[in-house]
């Protein structure tokens, strides 16, 4: 992409930690689904067999939270309730067929990828605080039985639903033409920034101040 003609919208660091995020998702994702399918026992052969996959499982469980964690610190301002969110979804069924509603005047993430962004953030949050209460030999024996059986339900449910939404996440990334460039070069088009995102785009560029001053 020609960066003259183009604007950054995602840094070096939060991409880093997005991609190291998902190799360390597959792995975990392929690893729970291999536990709670039994015709997808083979699955955990991704890490290694199944004593090692239960092993790894949590550590990379971890690892995935950390590096959410530090998204959610870089990424969070862009990311709170704003006045006009309701409006967006008001008028989602013309956003998803491709028709952009000028007077809604998108920030750099629309409401939808706000709510996908808290979506995960809670789902992650849950996956571990479930996660160390089922965890052994470390956790496990420091809560009751009732409670680890609660956790392993809390557990799966979230996993479950954490994968649905990065299903969601993924396609709609590449639905929407030139989301992948965000996440792989960090540099989106001028173009692409107007129709998308255009409050972001006055912002980033600075239209917005020479527009106040002319």
């Amino acid at each position: 992409m020609n960066k003259r003609n183009s604007i950054l919208r995602t840094s070096y660091a939060v991409r880093i930690s997005h991609w190291l995020m998902v190799i360390c998702f597959f792995l975990v994702a392929m690893s729970g689904l291999s536990w709670f399918f039994p015709s997808l026992n083979w699955l955990n052969g991704v890490l290694g067999g199944p004593q090692l996959a239960r092993i790894l499982h949590p550590f990379l469980g971890v690892a995935i939270f950390l590096f959410l964690a530090y998204m959610f610190l870089r990424l969070v301002k862009y990311n709170l309730p704003e006045a006009g969110d309701g409006k967006w979804f008001a008028n989602v069924g013309q956003v998803m067929s491709g028709k952009h509603v000028d007077e809604l005047d998108t920030g750099k993430y629309n409401p939808g990828q706000k709510l996908l962004f808290w979506g995960i953030m809670g789902l992650i949050s849950l996956l571990l605080i479930s996660g160390v209460v089922i965890w052994r030999p470390y956790f496990a024996p420091l809560f009751s039985i009732p409670l680890i059986r609660i956790g392993l339900f809390v557990h799966a449910a979230s996993a479950v639903l954490l994968m649905l939404l990065i299903i969601g996440h993924i396609y709609l990334a590449f639905w929407v033409k030139g989301s992948v460039d965000s996440m792989a070069t960090g540099y989106v088009s001028r173009k692409w920034a107007r129709v998308h995102h255009p409050r972001w785009y006055r912002q980033a560029t600075g239209e917005a101040e020479k527009k106040g001053q002319s």
